[in-house]
């Protein structure tokens, strides 16, 4: 477009007034500079756009073409406007979370329930995977933040604690008294029952097998599942024993449900987090998230 675009807004303003001093008014520029703005774009586009008499002025038929665009584009200007203004007031945006289903169900629900009552019109997408496809998303700038056990890594990660989670070792009563009548003594229930545990692309399944190599604990029949949910209820029904977090089955402990098994050295405890890329750049739904998260007391809350 050779024309700037202030002349066309000109030209769209004498249109709708029909009158070159109503236009400058509007405008808040003077009567002579708005005639010499008219004047050059019909120099520009090679044709006269306005019929001029005492009473004002009126397109020609040339200049009615013209003006439909223009106003077709100034139209589409003031609704970015708007939309624009709309967004900023109401906080309007969306947020990408990266998150397994366990972390989502357990930890991460009860930030969403008062984030979301607190910025109702920031539309929420949740991708549930493995903590290892969250980051690969994350670096693919496919999602804005995971919620993921720590990495041993950060680079260009920034992680923002949450709580510590431990791993046990749970199964019902009656798998643990089969497996004593077989024989089998409490020192080596794990080499002698079925292990229930997450897949290996998993980040929590790779932190118990190295407890497992540190602790030269031998397993012979193992069942990976997908998720912790199918974990704590395939132990409920008693296939086996299963290794899920201890916050995530509280009320089974309590309840005597799952029963508690005996370590030889109680597992690490490690971390729970929010994490983003620092060198990706950061929407206003994420900056509100991350402010809001920092203040949040789930436990206190719930």
């Amino acid at each position: 477009m050779e024309q700037n675009l202030s002349s066309y807004r000109i030209f769209y303003s004498v249109a709708n007034n029909g009158n070159i001093s109503k236009a400058a008014h509007e405008l808040y520029i003077s009567q002579p500079a708005v005639s010499k703005a008219v004047r050059k774009l019909e120099e520009e586009v090679g044709c006269q756009l306005f019929l001029r008499s005492s009473r004002g002025v009126k397109l020609t038929d040339e200049g009615q073409i013209l003006y439909d665009s223009v106003k077709t584009a100034f139209e589409a200007l003031l609704s970015g406007e708007e939309k624009l203004k709309q967004h900023l007031e109401l906080g309007i945006g969306q947020l990408r979370i990266g998150v397994s289903s366990t972390l989502c169900k357990f930890v991460l629900l009860p930030y969403l329930k008062e984030f979301i009552h607190s910025n109702p019109h920031i539309r929420i997408s949740i991708s549930c995977q493995s903590s290892d496809e969250t980051l690969q998303m994350l670096e693919a700038d496919q999602i804005d933040l995971g919620l993921v056990g720590k990495p041993d890594h950060l680079h260009q990660l920034q992680f923002d604690f949450v709580e510590e989670v431990e791993d046990i070792f749970v199964a019902t009563e009656d798998y643990l008294h089969n497996l004593r009548l077989r024989g089998v003594d409490d020192e080596h229930f794990f080499e002698q029952s079925t292990l229930m545990l997450l897949e290996q692309s998993n980040l929590s399944r790779r932190y118990i097998d190295q407890y497992f190599l540190e602790h030269h604990l031998t397993l012979t029949d193992i069942i990976e599942v997908s998720n912790m949910d199918l974990l704590i209820d395939f132990a409920k029904i008693g296939v086996g024993i299963a290794c899920v977090i201890r916050r995530f089955v509280d009320t089974e402990l309590k309840k005597k449900t799952l029963i508690e098994l005996p370590l030889p050295a109680k597992v690490p405890s490690r971390e729970i987090g929010f994490i983003y890329h620092t060198s990706h750049a950061r929407s206003q739904a994420m900056d509100a998230f991350i402010t809001f998260y920092k203040c949040f007391d789930p436990i206190n809350r719930s």
